[in-house]
Formats: structure tokens, sequence, C-alpha cells
């Protein structure tokens, strides 16, 4: 048997503190890691990614709109992260939040659903000193109420522009349904219901239509499916969102970026909506959802098993890839005609990389997109700031505003030079005009000089016949229809 003596014990007295010394620093230096890695703070900044169609109208959209070339800067502790954005947004929205102030409006549909938006007039002239509203579409069971929404508003409201913020179907909390029916990923009818009644009331407004997250599906849709829905628009801007949600289902499944978790997180808040509206739902005889469905979502944890249970029932779609297939932008978005904005962030956990092949695709394709793909910024994150606290705007919030002021601009300078042209035609031939009707009464006159000195010619002969021959060719040349 083996013993230590006293010489022993003494000198592992003295290695056992070193050690501990190690194993801190090993742990300091693997949270350290840990937490650079995840905050993602050896990334540079970076300006954004623009893919576009070499057009005038391109060239001049980069010129009048710095924000789309210069760096996007977020704040530097935790901004690279787009973990961090995308939580920051879904629990704050914004920071130091304005609260503007609207009035409600409820527009009854043919389904006896009752569609509701929120109008905020603007709080000063635009700059083109034109009347202009912006139509706008929130993200997934969102409101006027949410921060973001709140924030945006405010924002454009001081730029001169009028908002009219729609409220998804079911979304508010204190808004009985009217009927069986609840908002879903492509409806479009209630935001038609909205841009209708704008168009009825403001004769003489412009629209500039925008849509956050799945808002973006639905107006890009909204724009592509008849071509009478884009009249009047002066240009769309979409933000975060997907394009396809047949392509996205598969994504979302997946633990790539916590995607899985983000998806359960999103089917709990949309199970809490839905049930809201339980009695609604079930109390009307017109109903396609029933309590065996309302017992599948209570068991659901992801989007899809609750699309399949409850959302694809609303419109009567066989089956969910019917309901994907339909309700998704991605088969509408290439007849929109009017500039489109489409802005993406890299790190959207929500949003996989490989989805971003259709704006960028359709940016190649079409001269009227302009595809924005940003390095940081998250799910509707794109928070500025400098070290730690985040700006009250954010990217966001001002590239919108940028883009739109700079389209109104190009088709009010448009619309100016086509109107100066079209005086300048008529005053062309105006001017052409005259000038035929002086050369015929010129001709005229001579004729009549011309026909009297013959006149005065022998009666016979020859020169009678000259003389009357002349008469008749000047005659017709001053009646001729040419000169006319």
């Amino acid at each position: 048997m083996t013993t230590l003596n006293d010489g022993d014990m003494h000198t592992f007295g003295t290695e056992l503190p070193a050690m501990f010394d190690g194993v801190k620093m090993a742990a300091v230096a693997t949270v350290l890691y840990i937490i650079v890695r995840y905050l993602n703070l050896k990334s540079p900044t970076a300006s954004p990614e623009i893919i576009y169609q070499d057009t005038p109208l391109s060239h001049y959209l980069l010129k009048s709109c710095p924000m789309l070339t210069k760096e996007y800067i977020p704040p530097l502790l935790w901004g690279k992260s787009g973990h961090l954005q995308t939580a920051l947004y879904g629990k704050m929205g914004r920071v130091n939040t304005p609260t503007p102030c609207g009035v409600r409006k409820f527009l009854p549909m043919q389904d006896g659903a009752t569609a509701t938006f929120d109008l905020f007039e603007a709080l000063g002239d635009h700059s083109t000193g034109d009347d202009i509203t912006m139509v706008i579409c929130p993200g997934i069971g969102n409101h006027s109420e949410k921060n973001y929404i709140r924030t945006f508003v405010d924002y454009s409201q001081q730029q001169g522009y009028r908002c009219a913020v729609l409220n998804h179907l079911g979304a508010l909390p204190n808004m009985e349904l009217t009927s069986p029916r609840m908002f879903t990923y492509g409806c479009t009818w209630e935001f038609a219901a909205m841009v209708g009644y704008v168009k009825r009331a403001y004769p003489q407004t412009m629209l500039v239509v925008v849509g956050f997250s799945l808002g973006g599906n639905i107006v890009c849709k909204f724009l592509g499916e008849n071509r009478l829905n884009q009249e009047r628009v002066l240009c769309c801007v979409s933000v975060c969102q997907g394009y396809s949600a047949l392509r996205a289902q598969e994504t979302f499944l997946q633990w790539d970026q916590c995607r899985r978790l983000y998806n359960f997180v999103l089917a709990d808040n949309m199970k809490k909506i839905i049930l809201l509206h339980r009695d609604s739902l079930l109390g009307m005889s017109s109903s396609n959802i029933s309590d065996a469905d309302l017992n599948r979502l209570s068991a659901a944890t992801s989007l899809m098993q609750i699309d399949d249970s409850i959302m694809r029932k609303f419109h009567g779609y066989n089956s969910l890839s019917e309901y994907y297939e339909k309700e998704s932008c991605v088969h509408y978005i290439h007849k929109v005609t009017v500039p489109l904005l489409l802005v993406n962030s890299s790190d959207d956990p929500l949003v996989h990389q490989s989805l971003l092949a259709v704006p960028r695709t359709l940016a190649e394709k079409m001269p009227n997109v302009v595809f924005a793909l940003t390095q940081h910024g998250g799910h509707m994150g794109f928070f500025e700031g400098a070290v730690l606290f985040p700006q009250p705007l954010t990217w966001m919030d001002k590239v919108i505003i940028e883009y739109s002021d700079a389209i109104c601009h190009w088709e009010k300078k448009r619309s100016v030079c086509q109107r100066s042209s079209r005086q300048h035609m008529s005053s062309s031939l105006q001017s052409k005009r005259e000038t035929l009707s002086g050369l015929r009464t010129g001709l005229d006159t001579f004729c009549m000089v011309w026909s009297g000195t013959l006149a005065q010619g022998p009666k016979t002969g020859p020169w009678s016949l000259t003389v009357r021959r002349s008469s008749l060719a000047l005659r017709a040349c001053s009646s001729s229809d040419t000169i006319r």
C-alpha cells in the first residue's frame, strides 16, 4: 500500500490553486467564445446587397435613397445577432413608442365578417404637395396597436403621409368575430376592402402599399391578383416575408437557426388568438370548425398543424398543400408592375436562405423590382444604435419612407414632364395650323389675282384655253385637303 508523506502533500497543495486557476480561465474563455459566437461580434457591418436591373428608375432610386447604399450599423454589443434582434422586436416591438391618434373604421364583408382598420391623418404636407396614403398590412396576428406599427405610423404622419392600418380579422382582443372566419396567410379580402374605402373616401389620393412579414405576402398577392388593384398605387414595399409557404413549411421544422423553436412560439401565439374566439367559431351554423378541430388545435406544436386543422378550412381548401399553394404570393408577384421594393435580412431566423431565391430572381428579371438584402437585422428588427441602446426609429422605418418619397418625387416629375410635353405638342400643332391657314389665305389671294390677270387676255384661241386651265388648277390647289 502506497502512502503520502509530508513532502508529497506539500507539493500537491501548492499545485491545486494553480490547477483551479487554469480551470477558471478555461471556463471564462469558453463563455467568452460562446458570447462572441452567439452575438456574432466578429461579423463586420456592411451596406445592403442591392439586386436590380439597369434602368433610369433604378439609378434614380439608388441616388435618392442613401439608406440603401450606405452601411447599416446595428448596436455593437447585440445588434449583429439575428436572434436578439428578432427577440427584441417580438418582446418590445420598439423603444420609446409613440401613441398616434387615429379613427377606427368598420367594414361589413359579404360573408358577414366585419373588417376593421385604423385611419391616421397626416401631421403635415408631403414634400411633393400631393395627397398620399400609406395602406399598411401588419404581420401575423398583428394590428394597429402593436408598437412597431405605432412607431412607423407616427414617423409616416410626420413625413406627410395619411396612414390606413389593417387590423387582421380576429387579432384585436376586444373585437368579436361576426362570422366563423379569421385572417389567413394569404386572404386579401379585408385588405381589399380597406383599400377600396380609402379610394372612395379620398378620390384624389395616391397609394403607397406596405406589408410586414405575413402582411408582405398579402399585399403582393393583392396587387398581382387583379391589375385593377394597382390603379392609383405609386409603389409597394414588402419587408421580411417568406414568399412561398409551401417551400417554407419544410424549413420551419428544422432546428437550424432554432427555427423549430420559433415555430413553436408562433404556434402558441396563434392558438391563443384562435381559442379567444372559440365560441364564435363553434356557435355559428355556417362554421366549418368542429370540436374535434379545436381539440387537435390544443395539441398542435407547429404552425403547420394549426393551418391543417383550422386555417385552411376557413376557405374550404382540401389539403394543407393546396392551402399553401393558393395563398402564397409567389404565383402573383410577377404580375405586379408598379415599383416594388423587397427587403429581407440574411440573419432572419424565420426566413430560410433558400426562400430568398424568389426575390433575387424577380429583381434580376423585372425592371420595376429592387431587392435589398441586409447582413443583419433579424426578423423585423433592423435596430440601429451605437453600443447598447437602440434608437427609437429603425433602419426599416427610415428606408421605407425614403424609398416612398423617392418614388413620389419620380412620379411627380414624370407627370409634370408629360403635361409639359402635351402642352408643347398642342402649341406646336396650333402653330402649324396657323401657318397653314396663312399659306392658304395667301394662296387664295394669289389665285384670285392671277385669275383676274389671265382673264384680261383673249377670250378665244390657245390663250383662252390656257387661262381656263390655269384658273381651274389654282382653284383646285387653294381648296386642296393637303393645304387644309
